[in-house]
């Protein structure tokens, strides 16, 4: 058995407090009275107990933690019979679809070692994936529709830190890992709840510019990428702070630079190539290059962890379709840190990036009324996976076209226009 070391001592105490009472106060706004289910890896403890007493401070009626180990983990790869792994816990998540469905908020650590299950046989990885997200789906399903007020945090696993800082001692990586996390959640400073709510006021007036554009289309060209967009029907962009069917505001990514909506799902054209890694659920994919017609991608290579992506692509009808668009500057805080941290949480907001899968039902004009026939007869796409990756650069120019076939530049070499 392994012992895990204390890297704890190299997280900064006060900063790490900050990142737990932001998590409350702008991440989750808890209200009175209301539940709150975490998720979080073992090593996060530290953070778990600290969001868990402003959770309380705040009114939290009950505050339930479920944690994930790295090593139990391995184990099921390693031991465990083939029928394992067309299995997952479906009781639990219909546990916490009945949480959310009763109030309670949700609020996930990540932290995850990005190459995990490297190693492992691809064809069980997806075989367990598929069957983790069919029996997710009750629950993804009230927090893709935005039913609940959610969130995500991150906590610097020593095991992630490794892959991010290669280079040096392991608590020399967390130290750097944490201060990265910090700086990238805006908790680097003296009053992070004021730093937030002007951060979410600028994202705010640049979904405004966009929703008052109403654009059809959005056109990506740079290397390797030539691809037209087709935006849904009375689309809706959103950006930073957005509130949730039970009417709280919250903030679900911490950190976030992004304002995204949906694109069509039959209306994408073209082809595209990644500009970083996508760390999926333990296997890095590099180097992604797919092909769209009529918004289904009809071929998909990669230079790394080919195989994983395109048993990710045949979950279901809706994984070769797009559920998100979003747009990121190359030059906000995390792609200047010029830290790369195999976590999507972080590395979509260092670019602009689509995401195949299920669409949100909040990025329509009035989405809250909508029913799910009418968000696809709008063009939204409906499927057990959301999985962004990441197609914005310096050298990548975004423009807008209009119903009338006019164009507006959006974005010149990676930039707001």
């Amino acid at each position: 058995m392994t012992i895990v070391p204390n890297f704890q001592t190299v997280v900064d105490p006060q900063k790490l407090e900050k990142l737990a009472e932001v998590a409350v106060k702008v991440g989750l706004r808890l209200e009175g009275g209301q539940d709150l289910v975490i998720t979080a890896p073992l090593p996060a403890l530290p953070l778990v107990r600290l969001i868990t007493k402003h959770a309380y401070k705040a009114g939290a009626g009950l505050v339930t933690t479920f944690y994930s180990d790295e090593e139990t983990t391995l184990a099921r790869y390693e031991h465990a019979p083939d029928a394992s792994f067309d299995k997952a816990s479906d009781w639990l998540y219909e546990g916490m679809a009945r949480a959310y469905a009763n109030g309670a908020a949700r609020l996930a650590i990540s932290g995850d070692n990005p190459m995990l299950l490297a190693a492992q046989d691809p064809a069980k990885v997806a075989r367990a994936n598929k069957a983790n997200s069919m029996a997710y789906k009750p629950a993804l399903e009230k927090i893709a529709n935005f039913d609940i007020n959610w969130n995500i945090v991150s906590y610097p696993n020593p095991s992630w830190a490794r892959q991010v800082f290669p280079d040096v001692p392991d608590d020399v990586a967390v130290g750097k890992l944490a201060e990265a996390i910090f700086a990238a959640s805006r908790v680097d400073v003296a009053d992070p709840i004021t730093a937030w709510a002007e951060h979410n006021a600028n994202l705010k007036k640049r979904s405004t510019w966009l929703n008052g554009e109403r654009f059809a289309a959005l056109h990506f060209t740079g290397p390797g990428t030539d691809l037209t967009v087709g935006l849904a029907d009375d689309h809706e962009w959103h950006g930073g702070a957005s509130t949730a069917k039970n009417g709280i505001t919250c903030n679900p990514n911490i950190p976030t630079e992004e304002v995204f909506t949906t694109p069509h799902a039959l209306k994408v054209e073209g082809h595209v190539s990644s500009t970083k890694p996508l760390s999926h659920q333990g296997t890095l994919i590099d180097n992604i290059q797919v092909k769209f017609e009529a918004g289904r991608i009809v071929e998909a290579k990669a230079s790394k962890g080919e195989e994983v992506l395109n048993k990710v692509l045949d979950t279901d009808d809706g994984a070769r379709r797009l559920g998100e668009v979003a747009l990121v500057p190359h030059s906000s805080p995390i792609s200047k840190s010029g830290v790369l941290f195999y976590n999507t949480l972080f590395d979509e907001n260092a670019s602009c990036h689509i995401a195949l899968g299920q669409c949100y039902s909040k990025c329509f004009l009035d989405g809250a009324s909508l029913s799910q026939e009418q968000i696809k007869a709008q063009g939204g796409n409906s499927s057990l996976i959301h999985i962004d990756w990441m197609i914005g650069s310096n050298q990548v120019d975004i423009d807008g076209i209009r119903a009338d076939g006019s164009r507006v530049a959006v974005m010149r070499k990676g930039e707001w226009a």
